[in-house]
């Protein structure tokens, strides 16, 4: 069959097959109607039938490209993963993905990726099958295989194909954590074979397959050899077995045993050395078989999905203002590390504070940042210097009428705050968005002595800013649709994970944190130590237990932020006079080595002193067992998490989910708050509350929006 021939038989399917003058066959990927391209399983079928074809061309060789501009093939179709209920259905799915890549591998000629945009899962597998791969410079360059993040793994050939090129240790890296390479680092580690600029990636690619369809691949391909000793220990068997053991060991203490795709992929990423490839294939379907029904990838992946409604939503229903120049009002260590993030993404900063010092610690903050990643190669030394050299320490406000955006960080007061804002409206141009850096404070309150207070905003960032995903975009009473839609088009150019939430006391995040802080408070004084606490709530899934997370926030901050909570919110979410006692006895967290915890350089310990303060003039009651502290700590937070739904601070409990997985780090493999609360249903969550409210008090008396879910039987989540 002709080229011509195949190309009209292709038609709407999304691929196309050409053949140029020089015997070069072009396979390309382009969805109809979709921004990238997605591997669905009507594509899958099309692509082994257009294979079949392909064999009978007088080709010298084959490069895939893709039609979409700076995308090459962003991965399978999420949505027919997660319809998946069963394990032979998943592992049939896996190996149809299998049989149509390796039949790009069986092609009787060299074939090359072309790759000039993002390549993550199986359109990373994809590009494994082909002999050769060339990828641009661009930044907007992405290869990865992040399966583990939705629970499955590699499931189209991945866990085999990539070991075989990169050795195991590399390999283990990059698909365990599903980490992501850009081209620079991809060429490093010998995924790719030529890093190029954009405009020559096509014409590389045919180049290569031209030169290997004349002396082989292995002359084509410029692979990057590993270090001696790290090819002496994969090299052989014990070596093999020992890098697994290691890997094994420290997966265990990173997922607690709850994230079982790691070890799964770990066993499938050891077969390819013990294993011919088609056996290693076969297990690795089978593994994907296990994995997809599971509550886990489910939840993982509707986390995904509600990360990605967000990339496609806009904040305010209008069109978002550029941003090229910002300000950062309020250095030291969180107006450092915004100004770091504005910085990296390619923003101007004026980083202005009123003491030398803070500029100084600013301005280090910044640099700590860089040079960590500095350290871990992700940036060169160049590249962070540029990166600095964005970043204008200032003492005035010379130079501020350029700005697009300037974000006020100073010290949670309000008439502080109200001072910063009205001083700096005084000295941008009109167009000028205002946002406020507040963890609690109310935004038309800090807006108040704005004279266009509509473009005044809410920007909460949290810290650190470099780690955590999440920022809150605050809608004040007065605050425009342009300044919303400004606020949170920035926030997910710099990466991050933007959620809109209404001007309440304490917005979503660190008001459904406070009931779940008290709580562990209320144990401790009724006889739990701090680390059956902790313990108890790390075990169930979340990063560190809520008292180490009190010493880590400052218990000083902690005491402010539960006086403005109790003002609003009275008994419900506690009695801030319990950190005040803390604060009082100079025991701040971290900051000074003293909280719930003595803070040394190696380790910390729980204070046993604390439990004695805490417990003054109480009668000490038996201490909990482990599942009563997890109910009490996270049915408090499910409760105060409907209220936030009935007083629509955030639009629905998907948004919400996201929240507190990207703000608190409550844990994915759970789905989110509200996710875990429907595993338990809406008249269990009721009947516990009433029951515990009956023991412990009225702080546990469920809320309308719960109420009404258990009466109606709907679901939470």
């Amino acid at each position: 069959m002709s080229a011509n021939a195949i190309a009209e038989r292709t038609e709407g399917t999304g691929l196309g097959l050409t053949l140029d003058e020089r015997g070069v066959a072009w396979l390309t990927f382009d969805v109809p109607g979709a921004k990238v391209n997605i591997l669905s399983l009507a594509l899958l079928e099309h692509l082994e039938g257009l294979l079949a074809s392909a064999r009978a061309l007088p080709a010298r060789g084959l490069v895939v490209v893709s039609g979409k501009e700076r995308s090459f093939i962003a991965g399978a179709d999420v949505d027919e993963i997660a319809a998946v209920s069963d394990s032979a259905t998943a592992r049939a799915l896996a190996a149809r993905g299998q049989a149509a890549f390796q039949a790009i591998a069986d092609l009787p000629y060299p074939t090359c990726a072309a790759i000039d945009g993002v390549c993550l899962g199986g359109g990373m597998e994809l590009a494994l099958a082909c002999s050769l791969r060339v990828a641009s410079d661009a930044p907007e360059v992405s290869l990865g295989l992040p399966e583990v993040r939705l629970g499955i793994l590699p499931g189209f050939g991945g866990t085999q194909r990539l070991p075989r090129l990169i050795g195991l240790t590399a390999a283990l890296d990059l698909i365990l954590a599903g980490r992501t390479l850009d081209g620079r680092r991809a060429l490093k580690a010998g995924v790719v074979d030529r890093l190029v600029p954009s405009a020559y990636v096509r014409r590389e690619a045919a180049t290569l397959v031209l030169a290997a369809a004349a002396d082989g691949v292995a002359t084509a391909a410029k692979r990057r050899g590993r270090g001696l000793s790290m090819r002496l220990l994969e090299g052989t068997p014990p070596g093999r077995s020992f890098i697994l053991s290691q890997a094994r060991h420290k997966l265990a203490a990173e997922t607690g045993g709850h994230y079982p795709a790691p070890e799964l992929a770990l066993t499938s990423i050891g077969n390819a050395f013990r294993m011919e490839l088609a056996a290693g294939l076969a297990e690795e379907a089978r593994l994907v078989g296990e994995l997809v029904p599971t509550a886990v990838s489910k939840n993982l992946i509707g986390i995904f999905r509600a990360t990605q409604a967000v990339k496609k939503r806009g904040g305010g229903g209008a069109h978002p203002r550029e941003v090229g120049r910002a300000a950062v009002l309020g250095a030291g260590t969180m107006g450092g590390g915004i100004a770091w993030l504005l910085a990296s993404n390619g923003i101007a900063v004026r980083m202005k504070d009123v003491r030398r010092e803070a500029l100084v610690s600013g301005m280090g903050a910044a640099a700590s940042i860089l040079g960590k990643a500095v350290a871990r190669r992700r940036l060169t030394a160049r590249e962070a210097e540029k990166t600095m050299a964005r970043i204008s320490p200032t003492l005035d406000l010379r130079g501020f009428r350029t700005v697009d955006l300037a974000i006020e960080a100073v010290v949670e007061r309000l008439e502080i705050k109200q001072a910063v804002v009205a001083e700096i409206e005084s000295r941008v141009s009109d167009e000028c968005v205002i946002a406020s850096n507040t963890s609690s404070l109310s935004i038309a309150r800090i807006g108040e002595r704005a004279r266009h207070r509509e473009r005044v905003a809410g920007m909460h960032f949290f810290n650190p800013v470099d780690r955590m995903p999440l920022v809150e975009v605050i809608r004040g009473d007065r605050t425009s649709d342009e300044a919303v839609a400004t606020v949170y088009a920035l926030a997910r150019r710099l990466g991050k994970t933007p959620v809109v939430v209404a001007d309440r006391p304490g917005f979503l995040v660190n008001r459904i944190l406070a009931p779940y802080l008290n709580e562990a408070l209320e144990l401790v004084r009724g006889g739990a130590s701090i680390a059956a606490v902790d313990q108890a709530l790390v075990r169930f899934g979340m990063p560190m237990g809520p008292l180490l997370l009190l010493d880590q926030v400052g218990i000083d901050v902690a005491a402010h932020a539960a006086a403005t909570f109790h003002e609003a919110f009275g008994e419900r979410v506690g009695d801030p006079a319990l950190l005040r006692a803390m604060a009082g006895s100079n025991r701040l967290g971290k900051k000074n080595g003293r909280g719930f915890y003595l803070h040394g350089r190696k380790r910390s310990e729980p204070d046993p002193e604390v439990e004695r303060l805490l417990r003054q003039g109480q009668g000490l009651a038996s201490s909990p067992l482990e599942p009563e502290i997890v109910e009490r700590c996270l049915l408090r937070m499910i409760d105060e998490a409907g209220r936030c739904l009935a007083e629509n601070v955030v639009a629905d409990a998907a948004d919400l989910d996201l929240a507190m997985v990207m703000g608190t780090g409550f844990p994915p493999f759970r789905g989110g708050l509200l996710r875990y609360a429907e595993t338990l249903g809406a008249k269990r969550v009721v009947e516990r509350l009433e029951a515990l409210a009956a023991s412990h008090g009225p702080r546990f008396a469920p809320g309308a929006w719960l109420l009404e879910a258990a009466r109606e039987g709907r679901p939470l989540a």
